[in-house]
């Protein structure tokens, strides 16, 4: 651009050739002296890494978690013990039967009733945030 600019400068005294390599050099020149009065400032440690705002994260397993209680919300006792107790605390489910006070048997029915409605009613939820 600076060549284009001073082309009415140009006066032939040199091929056109040297006369950029000089204007090449020129500029050249007043760049690095412009950066030689800026110098970096170095650091002990490097800088903290830059990492994203937690919060949409946050903000979404909040949401997960208040969609879940109210899901287990309209389970029946019994079938939401076994479950919360299996699925979530991952107890084994001896220790579950025995502490909800139900042979092994019944604790399986209730968990495998609970699993049908949690799944219900998150494919339910799904289908309506699908729809909004």
């Amino acid at each position: 651009m600076i060549a284009h600019r001073r082309l009415a400068d140009f006066e032939g005294r040199s091929s056109v050739r040297t006369w950029v390599y000089g204007i090449c050099v020129r500029v050249a020149s007043d760049y690095r002296r412009r950066i030689r009065g800026r110098r970096e400032i170095t650091l002990a440690s490097p800088p903290e890494p830059s990492a994203p705002a937690p919060q949409v994260e946050e903000l979404a397993a909040r949401e997960a978690r208040a969609a879940l209680d109210r899901i287990l919300e309209a389970i029946d006792e019994d079938k939401r013990a076994v479950f919360v107790l299996y699925e979530i605390e991952e107890l084994p489910m001896a220790e579950v039967a025995e502490a909800v006070g139900c042979p092994l048997q019944t604790a399986y029915s209730r968990l495998h009733a609970a699993r049908r409605e949690v799944d219900a009613a998150v494919r339910r939820a799904r289908s309506r945030g699908a729809r909004q």
